[in-house]
């Protein structure tokens, strides 16, 4: 027997049984808690609540969710370079903006407006990489100056006002356009049934998945984010993966906002305003679940399923609406002392 093996073995023997039922329990509630949380939390509501169980009630759930899934997984990709982007809740109410602007204001097709949504998303996603990679200003930082900038810019796109079809404009002519039957079945219409907000939310799960877990890109993306000077010395181009990041991001906050724009079918103002913390939120609670401690997709969309099942719950059995945000927010503690003090503890 070496001199390790048998180092281990009096370490293994110095463990009493007891202790070891604890150490495997503890790791158990860090890899699986958070799941557990959120099954119980269904079956609590779907129990209690014969509408809950509803087929109805579930897509609808998941339809709420689909705007702070989208923009949280942007966050996701972010997080992965050991970033954040703070701007995702403005980007979102961006496109809302743009494509009442596109259809109603400029009479255009829905096409049209969805080319312009994405492309507003990319441009702020560009606008980010600038501030982070080329001037150095850090993400955080970075972003909630782009925040104000995107929302200060599109009241003035706006001329602080919503756009709604049918309104009189400023230089008192009626705006001609309306918003097209097929750009408002982005969010209304189904397929099979399905919403088809839902299924674009699954899609860009599962492609984001595919992206950071099953690709050399994604990897290069958990590098940086792990340690970015040791990347830059292995060659890796740091700056424009971390660019990268940023143009997903605001691209997928585009999508949100694309939803939204189908939900309410007009240019609200503040639009998006809610989505930001949200989003962040569901990124956060992400990083808890199977113990990972760090970003990843799968809990990404579990965390806005989680806000999903609590927002309709409560909202089922008549609590007012500022016993959500409450509720939210200790879901968020718990979800932050999953990942960071228990599993420290673990690895200690």
């Amino acid at each position: 027997m070496t001199t390790t093996q048998s180092t281990e073995a009096v370490a293994k023997a110095a463990v009493p049984p007891t202790a070891s039922i604890a150490v495997r329990a503890q790791n158990a509630v860090i890899k699986y808690g958070f799941i557990l949380v959120t099954v119980a939390l269904f079956l609590y509501f779907a129990l209690s609540e014969g509408s809950f169980r509803e087929s109805a009630t579930l897509l609808d759930t998941l339809r709420y969710v689909s705007v702070a899934a989208i923009l949280g997984l942007g966050v996701t990709l972010t997080m992965a370079v050991g970033g954040m982007d703070m701007s995702v809740g403005a980007v979102a109410g961006l496109g809302v903006s743009v494509a009442a602007q596109t259809m109603v204001v400029f009479n255009q097709v829905g096409t049209v407006a969805i080319l312009a949504v994405l492309a507003a998303g990319a441009l702020a996603g560009l606008l980010n990489a600038l501030l982070i990679v080329v001037l150095k200003i850090p993400d955080m930082l970075a972003t909630l100056g782009t925040m104000f900038v995107i929302q200060g810019s599109k009241l003035i796109l706006v001329d602080g006002q919503s756009i709604t079809p049918g309104m009189t404009m400023s230089d008192g002519s009626t705006a001609p356009g309306r918003f097209t039957a097929g750009f408002l079945k982005i969010d209304r219409g189904t397929v099979l049934g399905i919403p088809i907000s839902v299924l674009i939310f699954g899609a860009l799960t599962v492609a984001a998945w595919v992206f950071l877990a099953r690709t050399r890109w994604g990897r290069i993306l958990y590098a940086i984010g792990a340690n970015p000077e040791a990347s830059r010395l292995a060659g890796i181009r740091v700056g424009a993966y971390r660019a990268l990041a940023y143009v997903i991001s605001g691209v997928l906050a585009s999508v949100g906002g694309l939803i939204l724009a189908s939900r309410i079918g007009q240019g609200d103002v503040s639009a998006g305003t809610s989505q930001l913390l949200e989003a962040v939120a569901v990124a956060l609670v992400g990083t808890s679940v199977l113990g990972r401690g760090r970003p990843n997709v799968w809990g990404t969309a579990l965390g806005a399923v989680l806000i999903g099942i609590i927002t309709t719950g409560l909202t089922i059995k008549g609590l007012p609406y500022y016993t959500q945000d409450v509720v939210e927010g200790a879901v968020l503690i718990l979800a932050l002392v999953f990942s960071f003090t228990l599993s420290k503890r673990r690895t200690a």
